[in-house]
This record gives C-alpha cells, sequence and structure tokens, in this order.
C-alpha cells in the first residue's frame, strides 16, 4: 500500500480528528504509506480538480487530538445517487464521485460516517470497485455492527452534564424539566444520559409514550415527597398513536425536532406542573471529545488501516466487548441499529423506576 485516501462525511461529531490522526499515524509509521484527506466528503469529489490535502506526521503538533469536528470538513447533505439539480429535481452524480476518487491514485480509501453515509460510501466503493473500509462514527450510536460509534460518549456526556445543571434549578423552583436531545431513529443518547443523570421518565423513540403514564410517574414522584422531575426526550419520541414531531427549514426540507415542546406541553396540561424544557441541539455534537472517543477513534484509525494494507476492504470496523473487530458490508445487518428493549440498559431504566413512557 503506497497512498490512501480519507474522508469524513455525514454530520459531524467529536472524535473525528483522532480517527483522522490514527489513520495518518498508522499508514506513515506502520506501513510507510502517502495519505491524502478528501475534503467536504462526497462534495470534495465531485470538484475539479478535487479538493484535498496531504496529511502527513507534520500536521499533528498535539491539538487535532482534542479538537470537535473534523480537519477534513464533512457534508450530511447531497447525496451523490441523487444529488439536488438546482430545478427541484435530483441527478445521478456518483460517476464523478468515482471518477475523482480514481483520479487520486489511491490504493484504497477510509470512510468515516454513519449510518447513512456509510450506506452511500459504500455503494460508491462496490459500483467503482473501489477498495474500501469504512469506520463509524455519529452520536446516535445506531449503525449497525458495532456497540460503539465515535461521538456517542462525549454526546452523552454532554447531554449528563445538562442534567446535572438542570437538577438544582428544578428543585429550587418546584419545576418539571424536559431535556430535548438527539436521536432520530434510536433512543441511545436518551437512555443512556437518563440513567446516568437520574432522570424520572425517558421517551425514545422505540417506545410510542402515553401521556396518562407520564403524567402517573410524575405523581408517583411527587408523592415520594420530591417537588422537582427530570424528563429526557428523544428528538424522535413520539406518543402511542401520534406521529414524529417534524419542522420544515426555508428549503422545503423537513428536520424532526421539537418534541421537547409537545411533551412538555402535554406535561402541564395533565398535571398542572409548571415545565420548562431544554433543547440541546448541536451542542452535542461538537466541543473536546471525551478519552473514550479518543481511545475508540484511535483504535478504529489504526484497525482500519491495517485492514487496507492487508487488502481485507469491504469491511466496517467495529466495536464489541472491549476490543476491536471487523465485519463485511454484507454480513450487517439492517440500519439503523436502535435500543435493544430487553438489553441491559432498558432493564436498568426499568430497574431503576424510570419510565419509558408506556407504562
Amino acid at each position: 500500500m503506497k497512498r490512501l485516501g480519507v474522508l469524513t462525511s455525514g454530520g459531524d461529531c467529536a472524535g473525528l480528528n483522532a480517527a483522522i490522526r490514527a489513520v495518518v499515524k498508522r499508514a506513515v509509521t506502520g506501513h510507510g504509506a502517502e495519505v491524502v484527506g478528501i475534503l467536504q466528503g462526497t462534495k470534495g469529489l465531485m470538484e475539479r480538480p478535487v479538493r484535498t490535502r496531504p496529511l502527513d506526521l507534520s500536521i499533528f503538533t498535539g491539538d487535532i487530538l482534542r479538537q470537535g469536528g473534523t480537519m477534513l470538513g464533512t457534508v450530511n447533505t447531497g447525496d451523490p445517487f441523487a444529488f439536488p439539480d438546482g430545478r427541484g429535481g435530483v441527478t445521478d452524480r456518483s460517476a464523478e464521485v468515482l471518477e475523482g476518487i480514481r483520479g487520486l491514485d489511491i490504493d484504497a480509501l477510509i470512510g468515516i460516517g454513519g449510518d447513512g453515509s456509510m450506506r452511500i460510501l459504500r455503494r460508491l466503493a462496490d459500483q467503482g470497485g473501489i477498495p474500501f473500509v469504512g469506520i463509524p462514527k455519529t452520536i446516535d450510536n445506531d449503525v449497525p455492527g458495532t456497540e460503539m460509534c465515535i461521538g456517542y460518549h462525549t454526546a452523552v456526556a454532554t447531554a449528563v452534564e445538562a442534567l446535572d445543571r438542570l437538577q438544582p434549578t428544578a428543585a429550587s423552583h418546584q419545576r418539571v424539566m424536559v431535556l430535548e436531545v438527539m436521536g432520530r431513529d434510536a433512543g441511545h443518547i436518551a437512555l443512556a444520559a437518563g440513567i446516568a443523570g437520574g432522570a424520572d421518565v425517558i421517551l425514545i423513540p422505540e417506545v410510542p409514550y402515553d401521556t396518562g403514564a407520564v403524567a402517573a410517574k410524575l405523581a408517583s414522584v411527587a408523592g415520594e415527597g420530591r417537588n422537582h422531575a427530570l424528563v429526557v426526550c428523544a428528538e424522535a419520541a413520539r406518543p402511542r398513536g401520534g406521529a414524529v414531531t417534524t419542522r420544515p427549514d426555508p428549503g422545503g426540507t423537513v428536520h424532526y425536532g421539537g418534541a421537547g415542546q409537545v411533551v412538555g406541553a402535554e406535561i402541564a396540561e395533565a398535571t398542572g406542573a409548571d415545565v420548562r424544557v431544554t433543547v440541546l441541539g448541536h451542542v452535542q455534537r461538537g466541543g473536546m471529545p471525551t478519552s473514550i472517543d479518543r481511545l475508540l477513534a484511535s483504535a478504529f484509525g489504526v484497525h482500519a488501516v491495517d485492514l487496507a494494507a492487508a487488502k481485507r476492504t469491504g469491511r466496517m470496523v467495529g466495536w464489541r466487548g472491549g476490543d476491536t473487530f471487523d465485519t463485511a458490508f454484507e454480513d450487517l445487518g439492517p440500519g439503523p441499529r436502535c435500543v435493544d428493549l430487553e438489553g441491559s440498559q432498558a432493564r436498568t431504566a426499568r430497574g431503576l423506576g424510570i419510565s419509558l413512557g408506556d407504562r
């Protein structure tokens, strides 16, 4: 392996730079390979000339490991197989992306992405015969084939810190605090943060909630003599028999969001409580990665480079039982990977008396 390409794709998260650093360090020092960074993901591959930057050891002066975001830039819109044409339609620009990859004269491509972007990158690699290795990242932690994704731990830590700050003011003012966190298809952030942050109610996409059950739980909290309560709500939480709360942007794209406000209003109406809603939003994506995200990203980067060097491509690295492993893309289950309602975290929540909104 003489030359390796690396890109980030999809939404940003903490730990991406640690992964890029690991790819470069392992490729250069372990395999004597040159590394080219592809800027702005697949969008950069559509531009001519392709947007790249050389990556060598001189770049990593000690601060990159600690930085949030991605030094390569990224995009989470513009699927090259259905790229907006500016006239209200879409066009297939995948051939341009593949032409851009081939022009880089790389022996393999490492893509760091979430569930959606990984599917796109894999499809591109299959179509163009590009040796490809995937590294999973997403704060939602919903990529199949791994127990943990880059960015998830930092997002949970951020949500727990928010709960730690909301609890004292909730107690001071005798309020119910609703915290809306990200979780478009899966409730991993809400469930983990809710357990660690002492929530009384956790609402996740996998369990449609009943407002009556939520109100009953809050009444039992008051009956225990506590004057406040904490509710964690994933952005895609929905009531039983109802729909997910969405909002369109000026361009007409529909986004998840607003579930916290809906839940807060329902709680206030059902209980008469003084309710306040906090929406973390993109605060969960940015900031300095936790030590666990740095460790995970570093381990993934090294493993991915070793796979590429061994010509074991068409695979994604993952984390299981405290160690890295890898799986062929065709052996991965369908995504997204949702919360296991019979798993340890769901059992822990129920064992602690936390309501998931269904009973």
